[in-house]
């Protein structure tokens, strides 16, 4: 077959440009020798950098055994270090020749966290072209069953957990700086309406209680079926929603002063069915009114008129179902770069599914979960609000008030939750048990659905910065508004 005249021009040798991937070997040499002369140049980089991060090949294996020997308490040397390191041809020097070179050419110690950083920013700078050319890779070679959505997950996953390991200012802090911190907390408090520490629920019987919704915390809200959960969570996202104030600072950035920027992970209802929730709470007409379109003309422009109000909040929902926390967290942080995040909902945590394989053991699983949500927590410095369902024997008891045991996978929810909430009305209980209209029963039923009607009380089961015990509130089935409970109504306080 004759080769199109238009490519025998371009056959001619051509001198290729290629690209050496970012590296620093004068970096690698003074921080090596740096260690070989004073091993406490180790410790100044030990917490971020690993053998991996170097690009020359000869000196992954020097640093490896010096940790080793360091580790061990032992001299890291040149003399020491080469009985590990066998014989080699580096560039006309020996093994023992090229320690001694990089001991005699070293920089002090005072340095060395520098040149290590240097090394760990170029080796973050190759991890990134490889997850690039990785992409373009898959992109022209995915098989069939694999979507492109699916690439762009995995790829943000990857990008995301080098985001995360590229962090090298953990470790331990100064108590100075821990007291700085809090006293700043305490003040904020102060200064804040409410004289709360964290965000307001809009609630004021609950903050007082929690003293707010705190930075970092994981707040497991559970209740059985019926029992209003959702409509809870729903109520306090849109109450911070609603109140968010924010402040320009002088870098440009803006801090939130007051409410917040909420994210609500949907996994169970669509977003319309969320919307249509917060329309009936916020315009007093019935959701099932609003779904059948059985409203009166004054009803519908309450509705519009609420729907005005609530355009410009920001309160963000993400209906996927069937998502693993790992999904979950590359969102949330990708909420929080893009638009801002005070808090992060999540409805509910059995819908959620870990990396583990079809068949693992499911309380396995909801261990990661738990643990994956308490992490994500403390890395994006929220509180997150996570929904979760109660076991069946809470239904085989007399007292249907819930309790800690009553967790499904109740081992890790209740370890790694910071508050544990719960949420009960017995109205619902009482609701159902109702007898025969006119026999002395049902006066009984009555008197004491009476005594029950419009009421919820949220239990707190743990709570790891305050009290626990149980708040009461109001609450209005047809709109799904939990509200304060009037004064008079509530139960006198305890010693």
């Amino acid at each position: 077959m004759a080769i199109p005249s238009t490519l025998t021009a371009n056959l001619e040798p051509v001198q290729q440009e290629y690209r050496v991937a970012p590296h620093n070997i004068d970096a690698e040499q003074a921080l090596l020798g740096a260690i070989l002369v004073n091993n406490d140049a180790f410790y100044r980089v030990s917490d971020f950098l690993l053998p991996e991060h170097f690009m020359e090949e000869v000196h992954r294996r020097i640093y490896e055994v010096s940790i080793s020997l360091i580790k061990a308490g032992k001299l890291a040397s040149p003399i020491t270090l080469k009985t590990y390191l066998g014989d080699a041809d580096l560039g006309g020097l020996t093994v023992g020749q090229y320690l001694a070179r990089l001991a005699a050419e070293a920089t002090t110690v005072i340095n060395s966290e520098h040149y290590g950083r240097t090394i760990y920013d170029l080796a973050l700078r190759r991890r990134l072209i490889t997850i690039g050319e990785d992409l373009v890779n898959g992109a022209y070679e995915a098989p069939v069953e694999t979507s492109p959505r699916e690439q762009i997950e995995a790829t943000e996953r990857r990008l995301y957990e080098l985001a995360e390991t590229g962090k090298y200012d953990g470790g331990f802090q100064k108590f100075s700086d821990a007291l700085t911190a809090a006293v700043d907390m305490a003040a904020k408090a102060y200064q804040r309406e409410g004289r709360l520490s964290g965000i307001a629920t809009g609630l004021s019987d609950l903050d007082a209680k929690m003293g707010g919704l705190q930075a970092s915390d994981l707040i497991i809200l559970a209740g059985r079926p019926g029992m209003g959960k959702t409509s809870l969570a729903t109520n306090i996202a849109f109450n911070i929603a609603k109140a968010y104030v924010g402040e320009k600072q002088p870098d440009g950035t803006i801090a939130t002063k007051n409410g917040g920027i909420v994210g609500f992970f949907s996994l169970e209802m669509s977003a319309e069915q969320l919307a249509t929730r917060i329309i009936a709470e916020q315009s007093g007409v019935a959701s099932y009114k609003i779904r059948r379109g059985d409203i009166r003309p004054e009803e519908f422009y309450k509705i519009t008129d609420a729907a005005r109000d609530m355009q410009t909040i920001p309160f963000y929902i993400d209906q996927t179902g069937g998502i693993s926390i790992a999904q979950l967290a590359a969102r949330a942080r990708r909420l929080k770069r893009q638009r801002g995040l005070d808090l992060l909902v999540v409805d509910y945590l059995q819908l959620l599914s870990g990396s583990s394989k079809k068949g693992d053991n499911r309380v396995q699983e909801m261990t990661e979960i738990t643990t994956g949500m308490k992490a994500l927590a403390k890395e994006l410095a929220v509180p997150i609000i996570a929904l979760s369902q109660l076991s069946r024997q809470v239904e085989a008891r007399d007292d249907k008030r819930p309790q800690l045991s009553d967790l499904r996978e109740s081992g890790s929810i209740e370890q790694d939750a910071d508050v544990v909430m719960f949420v009960f009305r017995e109205e619902y209980y009482v609701k159902n048990k109702k007898p025969r209209e006119g026999t002395e029963e049902f006066f009984t039923w009555e008197a004491e659905m009476n005594r029950v009607y419009g009421k919820a009380e949220v239990i707190l089961g743990k709570q790891r910065h305050g009290p626990t015990g149980t708040v009461e509130l109001q609450f209005d089935a047809e709109i799904t508004r939990f509200s304060n409970l009037a004064q008079g109504d509530r139960l006198p306080d305890t010693m």
